[in-house]
């Protein structure tokens, strides 16, 4: 990421909406936005593939065979930015279900997948899709669900400016598709 030209980038921004960058509140601001942009957006500087490869430490799952079970971690808070008009995405709250095929991971990695795939900017209706291919990859299984709800500063600041609206995907892949009984494990309470 180059910090120097989104520093740049910034003054222009602040001189455009007719700010005066001498002021004190400001003297500093191009160079935090830019530090800022470097760590919410990491994401961006990784492929899923990559990601997948970053948090894809598992474990023997010696049961699998004897019995078909399922790994589901909910209420993942993530953040991210709307890529139409670079507003926060809050509110956000990820279930991840999947069937494990051998092995599991570790169940820190599901969290630090869904919150290094929220670093980029995105659509949450794609956040699921990134998630979901991650966790397959990382799992060795086809068999993910990916349920998200989340508030967009695009709706709730600006717009319609409907401060309750929710936003809920959900990405199935696998068995997950087609099974109502599996997809409940991943549904909001």
């Amino acid at each position: 990421m180059d910090k120097e030209a989104i520093a740049y980038h910034v003054r222009g921004l602040l001189q455009a909406i007719g700010e005066d960058l001498d002021r004190e509140g400001l003297q500093e601001t191009p160079e935090r936005v830019a530090r800022m942009l470097e760590e919410v957006l990491a994401g961006t500087a990784y492929s899923n593939h990559e990601i997948a490869e970053m948090f894809g430490k598992t474990f023997p799952d010696p049961d699998t065979d004897e019995q078909e079970h399922t790994v589901v971690v909910k209420d993942i808070t993530v953040f991210s930015y709307c890529e139409h008009h670079l507003a926060l995405m809050y509110d956000m709250k990820v279930n991840v279900a999947y069937l494990p095929h051998g092995k599991v991971l570790g169940l820190s990695k599901i969290a630090r997948i869904c919150d290094m795939a929220a670093k980029r900017l995105q659509l949450q209706e794609r956040l699921g899709r990134d998630i979901a291919q991650i966790i397959g990859e990382a799992a060795g299984t086809e068999d993910v669900a990916v349920v998200i709800s989340g508030s967009h500063s695009c709706m709730t600041a600006r717009g319609i400016r409907n401060v309750s609206a929710k936003t809920i995907t959900t990405t199935y892949t696998g068995q997950f598709r087609h099974n109502k009984e599996l997809q409940t494990l991943v549904q909001f309470d």
